[in-house]
């Protein structure tokens, strides 16, 4: 596995609508087996033609992570940020982050604004923090931070990708790490009859906006989408709620509250890592949608199902995978690209 490529895509930076770092990278790793164009949104459209052609399947994997934008700069210096993205507020107390301005990245410090602990009063202390209450100190002046920071700059975690056991853990998981599955699973897929559409989405975030987009444009005959997905396997959360576990293989979603994947595309996916012996495990979603929720209801129905990354802490700066389930995850895209539009997928009356 290239894990130097994996660490490259979570420590990138890009929020909702200002991908333009993750899309060079998409570009150079499959520029030279796909032809590589970026839509009006913003989204890597690589194209790796089969055998047979005609038929189109999508793959969609999102640039785009959770972050904030620069909102407003006091007099003293100290920004106001807007969420892009699910961001708990309770994790975001005392976070180092980049503001990311004309001029260049400039580190910043991520804090309540409120008294400090021995301070409070008790019903202080029990208070709910909300976004609103947060600011971000850069050690700018009022009239520096106005000069070098505009309104709309995005500010994002200052976390670095770091290995701990069979375990990778980075800031953006959600969704470098499936851009990463997506890219590698490109490259080592065999020959295929379909003509592969390996999409790198933008503003994923913040209602599947690229992938509605994409869909629309290539009318796929088929979409895989790749995300990460819960896994709640760890204290505080009883076991029915897990939803799926780290080292117990790719996560064969059946549904989540953006779609129902179609029947016949999860026995596909099931009858293939049962064939090919790949670790897999049945993922349902209460809640969280995926770019293929985005694209299922396009141009009269379009055939959809996401393959997902078990992931825990998501949404958090410490999103963790398994290296197990990331190589489970490439191995079974490889076998779907190579069989897919070998399998009728329609509806019988009979």
């Amino acid at each position: 596995m290239n894990v130097e490529l994996l660490k490259e895509l979570t420590e990138a930076h890009g929020v909702p609508g200002q991908e333009d770092n993750i899309r060079k990278i998409v570009y150079r790793e499959l520029k030279d087996i796909c032809d590589i164009s970026v839509d009006t949104m913003g989204n890597v459209i690589c194209i790796k033609k089969g055998k047979s052609g005609g038929k189109k399947l999508m793959l969609a994997a999102h640039m785009d992570e959770i972050g904030f934008v620069v909102k407003y700069i006091d007099d003293k210096g100290f920004l106001r940020v807007h969420p892009v993205g699910g961001w708990d507020p309770r994790m975001m107390a005392a976070q180092r982050v980049f503001v990311h301005a004309k001029g260049g990245v400039r580190n910043g410090l991520m804090m309540l604004g409120t008294k400090p602990k021995h301070m409070l009063s008790a019903a202080e202390a029990n208070s709910v923090a909300k976004h609103e209450d947060y600011f971000v100190d850069t050690g700018l002046t009022g009239e520096e931070a106005k000069e070098q920071i505009r309104i709309g700059d995005m500010v994002t975690m200052n976390r670095d990708f770091q290995t701990m056991g069979d375990l990778y853990t980075c800031k953006c998981m959600d969704d470098r790490c499936a851009v990463f599955v997506m890219i590698e699973a490109v490259k080592a897929a065999g020959d295929h009859d379909v003509d592969v559409y390996a999409v790198a989405t933008v503003q994923e975030e913040i209602g599947l906006r690229g992938a509605s987009a994409a869909g629309a444009g290539i009318a796929p005959d088929y979409c895989v989408a790749l995300d990460v997905t819960l896994a709640n396997d760890f204290p505080g959360i009883p076991a029915e709620f897990a939803v799926t576990k780290l080292g117990e293989g790719t996560a064969i979603k059946f549904m989540d509250s953006s779609l129902i994947c179609h029947p016949k595309m999860v026995e596909h996916f099931t009858d293939l890592a049962v064939k090919n012996k790949i670790n897999h495990q049945i993922e349902l979603l209460p809640a969280g949608g995926t770019d293929a929720g985005g694209v299922q209801r396009l141009h009269g129905g379009i055939p959809s199902f996401t393959l997902s990354i078990p992931t825990r802490y998501i949404h958090t700066v410490n999103e963790t995978v398994h290296k197990d389930d990331v190589q489970a995850s490439i191995d079974l895209l490889a076998r779907y690209i190579e069989d897919c539009g070998k399998r009728d997928y329609s509806w019988s009356l009979e």
